[in-house]
C-alpha cells in the first residue's frame, strides 16, 4: 500500500498563493498516477491537478493557468503551487494516488485550505 501526508494548507488573502505537499510512503515503487482533488462545502470531490511517472500533467479548467503541480522523486513528494488564489478556491484538499498492487489507490487525510475575499 501507499500511505499519503498532506501539508501546507491554511488561511490566506485573495490573490495570494499556497504550496502543498504531499509526502508518499510505502510501496512507491508501483506508483503510477499522482493528484490532488478538492471538496468543497456541500460539493462534490473534484479533481484539480494531476500528474504521471512521466511528468504528464492534467489541469481542471478552473485553475488552469494558477495553480501548477510538480513532483521531486527524491523526496517522494508531490507539490501543488496554487497562485492567485479566488475565495472560491477554498475546500479541503486530498491528495490521492494509484497504483500498481492491491487495493490500488490511496487518499491523504485533507488539508483546509481558505481563502478570504
Amino acid at each position: 500500500q501507499v500511505q499519503l501526508v498532506e501539508s501546507g494548507g491554511g488561511l490566506v488573502q485573495a490573490g495570494g498563493s499556497l504550496r502543498l505537499s504531499c509526502a508518499a510512503s510505502g510501496s512507491i515503487f508501483s506508483i503510477d498516477y499522482m493528484a490532488w482533488y478538492r471538496q468543497a462545502p456541500g460539493k462534490q470531490r473534484e479533481l484539480v491537478a494531476g500528474i504521471t511517472t512521466g511528468d504528464r500533467t492534467n489541469y481542471a479548467d478552473s485553475v488552469k493557468g494558477r495553480f501548477t503541480i510538480s513532483r521531486d522523486n527524491a523526496k517522494n513528494t508531490v507539490y501543488l503551487q496554487m497562485n492567485s488564489l479566488k475565495p472560491e478556491d477554498t475546500a479541503v484538499y486530498f491528495c490521492y494516488a494509484v497504483y500498481r498492487q492491491t487495493p490500488g489507490f490511496s487518499w491523504g487525510q485533507g488539508t483546509q485550505v481558505t481563502v478570504s475575499s
